[in-house]
């Protein structure tokens, strides 16, 4: 397993009383990188994530169709190799530039991870870049030089683990009450902000949810400017392997519970059955007896095994995990309740969402015998295995590595 890996994140808010952000992010993989490697697909290129935030002039349906195109078409030429000077004269010969003012219709910033080893930075009239390293700004090396008559800053750096990119469009600095832009936010305050609520644990998406909740209040409610924050973040890989449901042929319980178990990282059981079935196979007693939830009374109590990081309940649990995985991938809402709730749901959120970023599932294909009929039985585990893609799709949309074992 490679050691470092590409964590990204990003949130909008649009201007308020607009139905479309100006803003947009766009991330593209050359064929040998991260995202290829799990979706299987081949993009040329030399190993390398390539992440561009646009902001276009103003706000509304132009800012939203000029910053798309801007983002889409300098993603795909730097995931394939090309130079920012192609990048930049493919923009300047496909985007207006307003006359009146002389200004380019979108901005942007582009970061490209390549191999996870080396950053490249390259920034166009949007607030530079903040890197934290060791949850402290750190003050990078930029050249600037001028492109087809625009000033562009460019950086390239080495990485470390837990490195954090956090780019953002002009909205974050302006941030403020009123309909007046707030002069007295800019980015020196931004990062004094990532300094002080930095976690070395929290994903960054959920970076990104907390600085743009923080301009949320600062607009008091009433965005005044589309506003972006997506950050990159180096971390390390981490495992977690989840059993689901005891398998259909029963001679291959053994088979399943070694596999399972063989696997480094975390391990989490859900279902009653499977639960038992374990404790039976390890040779050790299953703790039942656990305290109900305090902050989620409604998710049946976990349980407990000797050798084995959580056992919870199955469908009521896994739906909730369900649920919350759907919301984090959109804004996040729900942040708080999985992030300190003690039940068994918040529980594998934590570690499928923030700790995790290779999960195995080890997925049982029998029936629930505790049913009273046949048709309750298929009707249950339909709903099982849909609630399991569904939440590989979504954990795959956060861009963990997913494997999917059927027995």
């Amino acid at each position: 397993m490679p050691k470092l890996c590409t964590d990204l994140g990003y949130i909008s808010l649009n201007k308020y009383g607009e139905q479309l952000c100006g803003d947009h992010v766009e991330i593209a993989y050359s064929s040998r990188s991260e995202y290829s490697r799990i979706f299987r697909k081949d993009t040329g290129g030399d190993d390398s994530t390539v992440i561009v935030l646009a902001d276009g002039l103003g706000s509304g349906v132009k800012a939203s169709i000029l910053s798309t195109l801007t983002a889409r078409i300098i993603s795909t030429m730097m995931a394939s190799s090309l130079t920012v000077e192609d990048c930049v004269s493919t923009i300047a010969a496909t985007l207006p530039v307003r006359a009146e003012i002389g200004i380019a219709y979108s901005t942007f910033t582009i970061i490209k991870i390549k191999t996870n080893q080396e950053a490249e930075i390259i920034q166009y009239d949007n607030p530079r870049v903040i890197l934290l390293r060791g949850g402290k700004l750190f003050d990078y090396p930029v050249i600037s030089e001028t492109i087809g008559n625009k000033i562009i800053h460019k950086t390239r750096i080495a990485l470390l683990e837990e490195d954090t990119f956090v780019a953002m469009s002009d909205g974050v600095i302006n941030a403020g009450a009123g309909p007046e832009l707030n002069l007295d936010w800019q980015r020196d305050d931004v990062a004094s902000f990532l300094e002080d609520i930095y976690d070395p644990h929290w994903t960054a998406k959920t970076l990104s949810a907390m600085l743009i909740n923080k301009c949320y209040s600062l607009y008091a409610g009433r965005p005044g400017d589309d506003t972006t924050v997506c950050t990159v973040k180096i971390r390390a890989r981490r495992q977690a392997n989840i059993l689901i449901g005891p398998p259909h042929n029963p001679g291959d319980h053994s088979k399943m519970m070694n596999l399972f178990l063989s696997k480094e990282g975390r391990h989490i059981i859900s279902g009653g059955t499977t639960s038992r079935l374990a404790a039976e196979f390890l040779k050790r007693p299953l703790v039942t007896d656990l305290p109900p939830s305090i902050s989620d009374p409604a998710i049946p109590p976990v349980s407990k095994i000797e050798g084995v990081d959580l056992v919870t309940e199955g469908i009521i649990t896994l739906r909730k995990v369900a649920e919350y995985a759907e919301d984090y991938i959109k804004d996040n809402e729900n942040y708080a309740d999985w992030n300190s709730g003690d039940d068994g749901a918040s529980l594998i959120a934590r570690l499928l969402f923030e700790e995790a970023t290779d999960i195995n599932f080890f997925v049982g294909r029998a029936e629930n015998a505790a049913h009273e009929n046949e048709q309750n039985a298929q009707i249950a585990f339909s709903l099982k295995m849909r609630l399991i893609e569904e939440l590989a799709a979504n954990l795959k949309t956060m861009g963990k590595r997913i494997k999917l074992s059927y027995f």
